[in-house]
């Protein structure tokens, strides 16, 4: 399939970058591990490090490289563990240090390598520091840990007008000690996180303790939580908008994506590589655009990777997909940097479910049963196709939990299960996140569907879990567990994601279709997102496909790897 014996035309988008030493994390599979909800080994209805621990074999039979794990910190729960108050130990409701190593060993021999999330934007308000910055007087060395300022006028209102990213305003009054209402602080999230000051030499070398705290217990990494967040403009100038989501340029908001987050990226760099065998890595979730912006966290003395986001949000059309890859892919070479994809995680719907509702809208933030319902048939196609196009471009890519089994969001969970501090700082407008964060069915036909010894779950699954479950699809063919294992494997053996990378053109508008050479190996793959089936080009031998072919066509909807001579 060359442009001088076919009537279809390769565009190079990508070379491998032959200068760069291979190493693991460059095209890793790294697999989300949300705790409350992975395994729950003491029947309290909520997973625990043992569970996960116990369930590891699964990811060792999947076939991915390595998990990352959602916080396990001490926290009161405000927030799904993203409000932290202690920052080296485990939360009881998890389990103990002694576990956490357990786990971690446990991965190790496994073949697997571990990476935590740090959170470093917020603390918990029950953190030793903000409880003594509450204790303590304005302009103490308490509250510089901290973003605390006076109010506007006569101190009765907000220092600005910014927003909550989960609703509400960003400011918080005070109760100072002498009984009187004072300063405001700052929490870009629920009143419970606050945020910390980094222009704050304490606040800076305590992370870099804490890193090396992490490292030290045998971690491979950490995903760093709103990575693009930690600095805010000089003299915090109003911004009225909602801050939420991809917006077009983000550092045009005056608290994300600040030139001053990468001078602490570049010290935490320095701490990551004196540890070196394996690798050690750093993962931004940094919610930037455009691609120019987001590579700058993956130059070569920051990040290793940085999630896609572009790609997430990109609706299922032939023409958006085909851009977003391309630039993605431009961004990340001009750095020297692998790109990184994703599709689902524990802030979005479930692709499974995204990709069943109409693609011209903006994405919701959850369903509940009073809205539009997604077409689960339609939704699970397009993901698994979506997965075989992500699992086939070159770099790294994440899984979230329960995507391998076709997992759809829970989208009629009723409002007083629910957790999310978005449902409750908007009023329910937003029904934020729960639903994507539903407990893992293990075993179809058992109470909480395997979940735990006691049947509880911490939120109710919905009922077609049961025909979802790891145990009703393993060994089944044509399952969503056994495709996502065979493209696993056929992603490694063919050393796929290290090969150049060509655009096909010519095969339709709705088409995106690629030609990667890796070796002597050819492999062409090719997703039809139109109405009508596309044919495949008779000297291609197909390897895998998202869904049964039609012959020698491949159907609406349906993504195929196949060799070509």
């Amino acid at each position: 399939m060359t442009g001088g014996d076919t009537p279809f035309g390769l565009t190079r988008l990508h070379d491998p970058d032959q200068a760069a030493a291979h190493t693991w994390w460059r095209d890793a599979v790294i697999y989300q591990v949300y705790p409350r909800s992975w395994a729950d080994s003491d029947g309290d209805g909520i997973g625990d490090l043992p569970g996960i621990t116990a369930r590891l074999t699964h990811l060792g039979d999947l076939g991915v490289d390595a998990l990352w794990l959602s916080p396990f910190y001490r926290s009161p729960q405000h927030d799904a563990g993203y409000d932290v108050a202690d920052y080296r130990d485990i939360d009881p409701l998890f389990g103990s240090l002694a576990d956490a190593d357990e786990l971690i060993a446990r991965a190790h021999k496994l073949g697997l390598k571990v990476i935590v999330d740090l959170v470093p934007n917020h603390t918990s308000s029950e953190h030793p520091w903000f409880v003594e910055a509450l204790a303590g007087a304005p302009g103490g060395p308490e509250r510089a840990r901290y973003i605390f300022r006076d109010g506007r006028g006569d101190g009765s209102e907000p220092p600005n007008d910014w927003r909550s990213v989960f609703g509400g305003e960003a400011w918080t009054r005070v109760i100072e000690a002498d009984g009187r209402p004072g300063q405001w602080y700052l929490h870009l999230f629920d009143v419970t996180q606050p945020d910390l000051a980094w222009d704050n030499e304490e606040v800076r070398a305590e992370f870099v303790s804490i890193l090396r705290y992490w490292l030290d217990r045998g971690v491979d990494g950490f995903r760093v939580d709103v990575a693009h967040g930690l600095v805010k403009a000089p003299g915090l100038p109003d911004w009225p908008h909602r801050p939420g989501g991809l917006l077009e340029v983000t550092s045009e908001s005056p608290f994300w994506d600040q030139d001053g987050v990468h001078e602490i990226y570049r010290e935490w760099r320095t701490v990551v590589e004196e540890y070196d065998s394996p690798e050690r890595i750093l993962v931004a979730e940094a919610w930037v655009r455009p691609a120019e912006r987001a590579a700058r966290y993956v130059r070569s003395d920051e990040f290793h990777q940085a999630f896609n986001f572009d790609f997430l949000e990109t609706p299922w059309r032939a023409a958006d997909l085909r851009e977003v890859i391309a630039e993605s892919l431009r961004a990340g070479d001009s750095v020297g940097a692998p790109a990184t994809w994703v599709l689902s995680n524990h802030d979005v719907l479930r692709h499974a479910s995204r990709l069943g509702l109409p693609q011209d809208g903006e994405r919701p933030n959850g369903i509940t049963a009073d809205d539009p319902q997604p077409d689960a048939e339609l939704g699970l196609r397009r993901a698994r196709a979506a997965t075989l196009l992500m699992l086939a471009l070159p770099g790294g890519a994440y899984l979230y939990q329960g995507e391998e089994l076709g997992l759809p969001e829970h989208t009629a969970l009723d409002a007083h299960y629910r957790e999310d501090p978005t449902f409750f700082r908007t009023s329910g407008t937003e029904v934020g996140r729960d639903g994507c964060r539903v407990p893992m069915p293990w075993a179809g036909d058992a109470p909480g569907f395997g979940f735990g010894p006691t049947g509880a779950t911490w939120l109710p699954q919905p009922a077609v879990y049961g025909d979802l479950a790891v145990d009703q699809q393993r060994g089944v063919a044509g399952s969503t567990l056994e495709l996502y294992r065979e493209v696993l494997r056929l992603r490694r053996s063919l050393a796929l994601v290290r090969g150049a990378l060509d655009e096909v053109s010519g095969l339709g508008d709705d088409v995106v279709a690629y030609v990667v050479t890796s070796g002597e190996q050819r492999t062409l793959v090719l997703a039809n997102l139109g109405g009508e089936a596309v044919p495949l080009p008779p000297e291609a031998t197909v390897l895998v496909s998202s869904a049964p072919l039609d012959g020698e066509t491949v159907p609406t909807d349906v993504t195929v790897w196949a060799r070509l001579p």
